[in-house]
């Protein structure tokens, strides 16, 4: 063959992507050519040596099967963390609704958040009117205000979205919710009670600054919170 003929046959030569395109479209090509992916040698992914095509195959195969089972064992982990998480809000409620007026619900709240939830930093604010009269002294664990009460105000967008959210809160609503080591919470849940918290409010606080985040889902604190505003605001909250 003349030089100029090979030159000929180099350029008629089809391109990567070509060959790509028509592998792609014609999947039975190596089964009708059995003898090529013998033929075929890759190297190898730790680079050491050459691999056939098969053993490729055998390893992206394997590789995806790792990825798969780990996805699964993912979603299953999820699945019984719900799982559990369902079961002690239903044990949440029933002791909710066995509770004997205001200051037995807070009380079994404040133990099932302790020790069902593992909430060791948080807090219940219960909304009233000027006009209400409140005799019940504050706690650690739960505080009344007036809903116009000026130290409300850094909440106003959560109370008025009333819906949960969770992240890092701002200087003011941690100086509020946890005056004696504001500095210390890394993240926080803030949980409204009953519609556009009606009742009031319920934080949850962790030290770990990605325990509580925004991407997280917030079904069951919408639960809870939907949970506490009814009993508070049957027993008179």
């Amino acid at each position: 063959m003349s030089s100029q003929s090979t030159s000929k046959a180099i350029i008629d030569l089809p391109d990567e992507e070509e060959v790509a395109r028509f592998l792609a479209a014609d999947p039975e090509f190596f089964a009708r050519h059995p003898q090529l992916l013998g033929q075929i040698r890759l190297p190898h992914d730790n680079g050491g040596g050459t691999v056939s095509l098969v053993e490729r195959q055998l390893d992206v195969l394997r590789a995806r099967n790792n990825k798969l089972e780990q996805r699964l064992r993912e979603l299953v982990g999820v699945a019984r963390s719900n799982h559990e998480l369902s079961d002690k809000v239903h044990r949440l409620s029933l002791e909710l609704i066995g509770a004997d007026g205001l200051i037995q619900i807070i009380d079994r709240l404040e133990l099932a958040l302790r020790e069902d939830l593992g909430a060791h930093e948080s807090v219940v604010v219960l909304f009233h009117e000027p006009s209400a009269i409140v005799q019940a002294a504050d706690t650690r664990f739960v505080r009344r205000v007036e809903r116009s009460c000026d130290s409300l105000k850094p909440f106003t967008t959560f109370i008025e979205q009333g819906r949960p959210r969770c992240g890092r809160a701002r200087d003011a609503q941690l100086d509020f919710l946890f005056p004696e080591h504001a500095e210390e919470i890394g993240s926080v849940a803030l949980v409204p009670l009953g519609p556009q918290a009606r009742v009031g409010m319920l934080a949850i606080a962790s030290h770990d600054p990605d325990r509580f985040h925004p991407g997280m889902s917030t079904d069951f604190l919408e639960r809870i919170g939907d949970l506490i505003g009814v009993a508070v605001a049957a027993r008179g909250g």
